[in-house]
């Protein structure tokens, strides 16, 4: 079973993604635009699949320690209800989304953009709309969290 690791936000210096294993599941940083004297950490515990649709959970801390804390506990709280298809679910998501990126840097349009109903992946293959989903999951996912 993995573990919960934390990486920081490339972007902001008081931000940590929490990852179990290659999936972000939650969010621990100090939230903005609070009053001085309110708790300042927030934390957020939750991630993609539809199914999980109001189990997130979130809560404040008056410090780094205590929201991971906090974080901690209502994650023990939410991994029960997960399941391997969560996962995976989460991982189909995030590839066709690296995917869209990847065709709209390359300048080329998804098969449901051309009136053809087919397109050429930026890696040279050619698709069309009935097979697109399970092109991009066959092609373009990491195959070690299939």
């Amino acid at each position: 079973m993995p573990e919960l690791s934390r990486r920081p936000h490339p972007e902001r210096s008081d931000c940590w993604h929490v990852f179990y294993g290659d999936v972000q599941v939650g969010t621990i940083a100090i939230q903005s635009g609070l009053p001085v004297k309110a708790k300042q950490w927030r934390w957020d515990v939750g991630f993609y699949p539809a199914s999980h649709r109001g189990r997130c959970r979130s809560g404040y801390a008056s410090s780094f320690d205590e929201a991971r804390v906090g974080f901690e506990r209502a994650w023990t709280d939410y991994l029960p209800r997960c399941t391997e298809a969560d996962f995976g679910e989460y991982r189909r998501e995030r590839a066709w989304t690296a995917w869209k990126y990847a065709m709209h840097a390359a300048g080329l349009p998804l098969p449901a953009q051309s009136t053809s109903g087919r397109s050429r992946c930026f890696c040279g293959a050619t698709i069309d709309m009935a097979v697109t989903d399970r092109y991009v999951q066959d092609a373009h996912m990491d195959s070690q969290h299939a």
